[in-house]
């Protein structure tokens, strides 16, 4: 076992904890099972779920056992923490799509094969299902004061709002206290860890379980992933940044974080990666002194993409940042053409056109923004100036035919270095 509770502190990864005298050392005794909730929104995990997956990583490499709690009960209701109004209701054949998405994503982080300290997922819906209203009523509810639940930050801050707070969610909380009674009876679970928003709940779990089983648990937040401007990390124009690499490609993944300000990418460097300590405060230290180079950004993408999507991941995200900085276009699909040019201008043409003599690389370059006219077209060629898929062409009178297509259905042009037109055929 190590010591998590200073590797932790020296990352910034404690926000609140329960018991901060005793915690340390509870810790360093000897192997706690601790657990992490997720509610399964969407069928993908996104950039703000990796705070709590990476604390039971770390959790787990330090000699832990972790538990990935899935809500499938919970999800269904939706946690009012954070939120300023009610979330739509999944229907179960969403929830249960949305449930095998994120099991895999969590799977490729947390070791399920390890012995003592395996990881282990729970869906809530298991235990609670059992429950009748009267019963969880009876055997739960009458624990709870409301008194209590009054105090907590996210249902007042619902109760002043003018969206107001529905019994639904209100009673949220008594199912998530329950989740970690259910599993220190259970599974021997003692600690509960998540974001700074998940603290009412977690401390509502504390105390539900003193209340029930006399048990001493306790509780560790992190902060929440955002921004030195206050906004949430992980959002883009286009929307949010996902784990799946169907939903956010491993390309668009490793971009997001190479363009991290440098105002950002001390605090990434310590919260998402398991770069050691003096590598970290090197990169700091490069970064103050050759800021330019963006040294911490492109090892901060290289070990969060890496992490998410592997080595074969990393490699693709490579290749596509060298393809839109020159390199020869191969071995990608649509899709993935699609990410790395999705800003550059397009324009749709029959597929007729490249059959027989084929389409004249002076006619496609008019067809887009990149020459005005065929003259200007032709001088860029004759120039050393026009490139098909990042390869130069060397006649004005060449010809594009199906075999010059990158794709399925796309071509790439580009004049000099750095002006980029996509032609799609269909």
């Amino acid at each position: 076992m190590t010591d998590i509770f200073s590797d932790l502190s020296w990352r910034g990864l404690i926000h609140q904890s329960t018991a901060e005298d005793v915690l340390p050392g509870w810790l360093n005794e000897s192997p706690r099972t601790v657990y992490a909730g997720f509610d399964p929104t969407a069928d993908s995990l996104h950039v703000g779920s990796l705070m709590p997956l990476m604390m039971l990583r770390r959790f787990q490499k330090a000699g832990h056992r972790p538990l990935a709690l899935a809500g499938g009960a919970t999800g269904l209701i939706g946690d009012p923490s954070g939120k300023s109004a009610e979330r739509n209701l999944l229907s179960t054949e969403d929830l249960q799509k949305n449930l095998a998405g994120i099991e895999s994503q969590m799977r490729a982080l947390l070791d399920f094969d390890c012995g003592a300290t395996a990881a282990l997922l729970v869906d809530n819906h298991e235990w609670v299902k059992e429950f009748s209203c009267i019963e969880f009523l009876r055997d739960v509810g009458k624990n709870f004061p409301v008194n209590v639940m009054m105090q907590k930050e996210s249902v007042k801050a619902r109760l002043n709002s003018d969206a107001g707070l529905s019994y639904t969610e209100f009673s949220y909380m008594l199912l998530q206290a329950y989740d970690f009674v259910h599993l220190h009876e259970n599974y021997g679970c003692e600690l509960q860890v998540g974001g700074s928003d998940q603290w009412g709940n977690i401390t509502a779990g504390i105390d539900l379980g003193r209340r029930m089983l006399g048990a001493q648990l306790y509780g560790l937040t992190c902060p929440l992933l955002t921004k030195s401007d206050g906004s949430k990390m992980g959002k883009t124009e286009s929307g949010a940044i996902w784990l799946s690499a169907e939903k956010t490609s491993p390309y668009a993944f490793y971009q997001y974080w190479v363009n991290v300000a440098d105002g950002d990418v001390a605090m990434c460097l310590r919260f998402l990666t398991e770069l050691d300590r003096e590598e970290i405060e090197g990169l700091d230290a490069s970064r103050e002194e050759r800021p330019h180079e963006r040294e911490s950004q492109k090892r901060l993408a290289e070990e969060v993409t890496r992490l998410i999507h592997g080595e074969a991941g990393l490699a693709k995200a490579r290749q596509a940042t060298a393809i839109f900085f020159g390199a020869e276009i191969e071995n990608l699909d649509d899709g993935e053409l699609a990410q790395i040019f999705e800003d550059v201008p397009s324009e749709q043409l029959s597929f007729e056109v490249l059959q027989g003599d084929g389409l004249s690389v002076v006619d496609a370059f008019c067809a887009t923004p990149l020459a005005g006219s065929k003259g200007e077209a032709r001088r860029s060629i004759s120039q050393g100036g026009a490139y098909v898929n990042n390869r130069r062409v060397e006649q004005p009178e060449a010809t594009l035919t199906p075999s010059d297509l990158a794709g399925e259905s796309m071509i790439v042009l580009r004049s000099g270095k750095k002006k980029y037109a996509i032609l799609r055929f269909s």
